[in-house]
């Protein structure tokens, strides 16, 4: 098997674990709340990435970093997991699966607009277009098609949704600056993370004991979706001839989850929910097509 084969199937395995997360939310939150959720899947990630360190030999070099280090990871580990996951669980609680993770995917979008007063980056009219398309399919799937009534299920649920692609966002922003190697940092994230949602529950929360289901599916968001879909991920870009090949793939994700919310949990689907997802990845796939041109020119 040729090495960018190997890649597609790295790739395709960490959109199929990503594509099962949303199912798997539901099924968690179904017995408990959402920050007993975080607390068991960033525990169970911080303990993946543990041991994968130690396995490497790269274990002792998490322990000998700077300062600054640390302090960088503290603050990148409050963006993600804590706020994000917070955020986007808490949305999860309220809405149905599948507006969550629609309203989610605008992320991309919220990197370009977040891109202008941290990056300085300027946009043309073609990039507001594509800005603007994507979030008319926003304003589709939380309106559920409707243009002659208000229908959204939930306001506080669908900002929360939307407000999740803002942290989600500022971490990448933040994240790619740091050169350290992915999987060190990611344990670094997973354990101030842990931290500060231990933290949250002490002074918010009170301990109930869970559901075997719900704490099963939560070790699986842990281990799955923050751990091995990661590095299904990282180890596809490292081999693959190019990253556009494999990038496009993640388009696959959110249709993958839509259809594992309504086989599994069993969600009805609405038709409004794929019309809004298309045309926030057909606004998504133009700004690539564009900024593509843009760096050719």
């Amino acid at each position: 098997m040729d090495t960018q084969k190997k890649a597609y199937i790295f790739a395709l395995s960490a959109i199929l674990c990503w594509s099962t997360v949303a199912t798997a939310f539901k099924i968690a939150l179904h017995g408990m709340d959402f920050l007993h959720l975080l607390l068991i899947s960033s525990g169970v990630a911080m303990l993946f990435f543990g041991c994968l360190l130690l396995y490497s030999s790269q274990l002792q070099k998490v322990f000998s970093r700077s300062k600054r280090d640390y302090i960088r990871s503290a603050g990148l580990g409050f963006l993600n997991p804590f706020l994000y996951y917070l955020v986007l669980l808490k949305a999860y609680s309220i809405l149905p699966a599948q507006f969550a993770l629609s309203l989610n995917y605008i992320w991309p979008i919220t990197l370009v607009l977040l891109s202008i007063p941290l990056l300085k980056q300027k946009i043309g009219w073609k990039s507001i277009s594509c800005i603007v398309v994507s979030f008319s399919g926003v304003l589709v799937i939380a309106n559920k098609g409707s243009f002659t009534s208000i229908q959204t299920p939930d306001t506080y649920g669908v900002l929360l949704a939307l407000s999740s692609s803002l942290f989600w966002s500022l971490f990448w922003l933040f994240n790619v600056r740091d050169h350290r190697e992915e999987k060190e940092k990611l344990f670094l994230n997973f354990i101030f993370g842990f931290i500060y949602i231990l933290i949250s529950i002490l002074l918010f929360s009170n301990f109930r004991m869970p559901g075997v289901k719900s704490i099963l599916a939560a070790v699986y968001i842990g281990l799955v979706e923050c751990g091995i879909a990661y590095v299904f991920w990282l180890k596809a870009l490292k081999i693959t001839s190019s990253t556009d090949k494999i990038s496009n793939l993640v388009f696959l994700s959110p249709f993958v989850s839509l259809l594992f919310v309504h086989l599994i949990i069993g969600e009805s689907i609405y038709l409004s929910t794929l019309a809004g997802l298309a045309l926030i990845i057909l606004g998504i796939v133009l700004q690539k097509f564009i900024r593509k041109s843009n760096s050719i020119e």
